[in-house]
């Protein structure tokens, strides 16, 4: 059966690629023969290299409320914004079911393929600690619950997807504050968990990123150490399925007192922003390649497009508006994104996806 009647294949094919993913669940519903199209990982490799890609920033943010006449501040409400970085729209996902109080706080977001993925965080009622998965696909513009993560409840733990299959998850602490060395794997299309080798130490409060086959965990502290973030670094290499050597000094002084914010560009360079420093790791060494705007020093989340130019969502300090910034690497130059009062709320988790 013909994409498109009386037109050729490529032509056709064409038409589709050129669809904004908010068309996709639509464009599924069509026929049977659209769906398969825009399933298949070809479809989405020929938008990338036309260049009709689309790039998101997800954010776990607070939604705006409108304070009463008593004293107390309610607990924020966390959602899923969206950013399209290309046309600078906002928007937000459906609610995810069965989380009236929004989101989880301190949950993880990590894209894969067409999915996003929401894992663990802390009720928003009761404070305890969750071990839910949720996924939404954009191919239906639904939520989907998946396998809870095994191994018992943990929280600010690091996660990183490598944005075809796998959601890899490192430390946080369990419901005692006790710090984990342990790591899993999940694999989003059989919802299907498995357990990874021990890292070489305990990191609460780690920070990760997947670059070149590897899932890098950085910094976090062992239960003793409380808050004394480690310089160390250490990457599970998917190929031979085990941790590599542990990097002793792989963070500098000033970037152990918080957990970093990190990124990676498909150059293979590496960007932390620390303070008011935009840092780049070059030949082994960091390098400051910037100084960060004043009113996004608390930097939340920092992704690398393909273009080479980085965004950077943060705030001047907490309670003050979210705003975002592109940085462009080749004349060092910040421009400031547009922005909107309903999506200035405080956010505590990002990931990147292009689609």
């Amino acid at each position: 059966m013909e994409l498109i009647p009386d037109l050729p294949e490529a032509i056709a094919r064409e038409c589709l690629i050129r669809a904004s993913y908010q068309q996709f669940p639509l464009i599924a519903s069509v026929c049977k023969v659209w769906q398969r199209e825009i399933c298949l990982p070809d479809f989405f490799r020929h938008r990338k290299s036309s260049g009709r890609s689309q790039e998101l920033v997800f954010l776990s943010q607070a939604r705006i409320q409108e304070l009463g006449s008593g004293k107390t501040i309610p607990t924020p409400v966390y959602r899923i914004s969206v950013l399209e970085l290309g046309s600078g729209l906002r928007s937000e996902l459906p609610p995810v079911p069965g989380q009236s109080k929004g989101l989880p706080l301190f949950c993880r977001l990590a894209s894969v393929g067409s999915d996003l993925v929401v894992l663990g965080g802390l009720d928003p009622v009761t404070w305890q600690t969750s071990d839910s998965v949720f996924i939404f696909s954009f191919l239906t513009s639904t939520w989907r619950v998946g396998t809870s993560m095994p191994g018992g409840p943990r929280s600010f733990f690091a996660c990183a997807s490598d944005s075809q299959r796998n959601v890899f998850v490192a430390g946080g602490h369990d419901e005692d504050k006790n710090a984990t060395a342990s790591a899993l794997v999940y694999d989003v299309a059989h919802d299907r968990w498995a357990i990874l080798p021990d890292m070489s130490r305990e990191r609460d409060e780690c920070t990760a990123i997947f670059h070149a086959g590897k899932f890098h965990v950085i910094g976090g502290y062992a239960t003793e150490e409380q808050g004394q973030f480690s310089k160390t670094a250490e990457s599970f290499v998917v190929s031979t399925w085990q941790w590599g050597p542990q990097a002793n000094e792989f963070l500098s002084a000033g970037m152990t007192t918080w957990p970093p914010i990190c990124a990676a560009g498909e150059n293979g360079d590496l960007y932390v922003c620390c303070r008011r420093d935009l840092m780049v790791m070059r030949n082994d060494t960091w390098q400051k390649v910037g100084d960060i705007p004043a009113d996004v020093c608390n930097v939340s989340y920092v992704a690398v497009r393909r273009s080479g130019k980085l965004v950077v969502i943060g705030s001047a300090r907490y309670g003050e508006p979210n705003v975002g910034y592109s940085w462009d690497m080749s004349n060092s130059r910040w421009v400031k994104l547009d922005t909107h009062e309903n999506y200035q709320g405080h956010v505590q988790a990002g990931c990147f996806l292009e689609i």
